[in-house]
């Protein structure tokens, strides 16, 4: 492991509870309350425009602003802002707000991240994504450091500590290096595209193969002296019984299959024709705890992250379950596979 110590447990949400937004927003709330009576140690929310089957929340700052006056002690992430698609001095400022709100409770991950289509929204070309995060992200750290824009306006409140605490979300080792010589945080998600051909049972790889070079290539550009911070990210349903867990799994990976979201995760791949290989496709982690545990600890780079993210993304049970998997990943699964709660 490369961390200094144990690594700790995050929840990690995409607001796709079944309802409307308010819905979702509220049970999101109470998740992420949950989580944190429990021992978790990060709540990390995912912004999304446009699309309400891919994510539930355009505005992570605000969502967690709200969450701040409801929590006192779970670390509070963007996971990610999708950082080509804003206003950089704006996102500093929002940043900047809500980690004072908070009492610094703000874990700062950004990334190029988005559709095609929000990026035509936006009025940018979605192939310039990655330069244009850069350039967004170089402002950014700026404004934080309290460097003085054209002019010689200075951001107010000033906000450096937060230089600290950015991570970036990446699926390249290209990506993985360029967060290391920055010494931010490097954020894996729950799953990511394979090679061409690949998506399909037949031709599966594990994630963890797919993850081990950036992990790699992050560690080897980390400048000396500077800590690694990895998170990464994976898709967990615990429940009392595994048929439960497996039952609700399956059916979320059928809604899974049928929205837009699948023709950008698996192009024209074929889809696996058993339950198991389903499951081992989408990269989810299903069962008792002591599934889970034997699932997850074939991953290997969960060995080598600071910190774990469980979300139930694509399965997105209904919300008693995901209350329950909450409780159960902090009283089983974490302690069986050392992890560190919050306090």
């Amino acid at each position: 492991m490369t961390a200094s110590s144990a690594p700790t447990f995050a929840f990690f949400t995409r607001l796709l509870d079944d309802g409307d937004a308010l819905t979702r927003y509220r049970l999101a709330t109470e998740q992420i309350m949950h989580a944190e009576r429990y021992g978790f140690s990060t709540a990390w929310v995912a912004q999304h425009h446009f699309h309400p089957d891919q994510g539930g929340l355009p505005s992570p700052f605000v969502f967690l602003a709200n969450l701040a006056a409801k929590t006192a002690t779970i670390r509070l992430g963007t996971g990610i802002v999708t950082l080509p698609m804003e206003n950089p001095i704006r996102v500093a400022e929002d940043a900047i707000v809500l980690d004072l709100l908070s009492d610094n409770r703000l874990e700062f991950g950004v990334g190029p991240g988005g559709t095609s289509e929000s990026f035509e929204a936006f009025g940018l070309d979605g192939a310039r994504r990655t330069p244009i995060m850069e350039d967004n992200l170089a402002i950014v750290r700026d404004a934080l450091r309290g460097q003085p824009f054209r002019g010689g306006a200075v951001l107010y409140p000033p906000g450096q500590a937060i230089g600290a605490r950015i991570w970036q979300a990446t699926f390249s080792t290209h990506g993985g290096a360029r967060a290391a010589r920055a010494g931010d945080g490097l954020m894996l998600s729950r799953t990511q595209p394979r090679p061409d051909g690949a998506a399909g049972d037949g031709g599966h790889i594990p994630l963890s193969d797919i993850q081990t070079p950036i992990v790699d290539a992050y560690l080897a550009a980390l400048p000396s002296g500077t800590a690694p911070r990895v998170l990464a990210s994976r898709s967990v349903l615990v429940a009392d019984d595994r048929q439960t867990a497996l039952d609700l799994a399956l059916a979320g990976a059928r809604r899974f299959l049928a929205t837009e979201a699948r023709a950008a995760a698996w192009k024209d791949a074929p889809v696996p024709d058993t339950p198991e290989a389903l499951i081992r496709a989408l990269d989810l982690h299903v069962g008792t705890p002591d599934d889970v545990v034997r699932s997850l600890s074939a991953d290997t780079v969960l060995g080598r992250a600071s910190e774990i993210a469980f979300q139930v993304h694509p399965i997105d049970p209904p919300h008693a379950v995901t209350l329950r998997s909450i409780e159960l990943i902090a009283r089983a699964v974490a302690p069986a596979l050392g992890l560190r709660p919050a306090r």
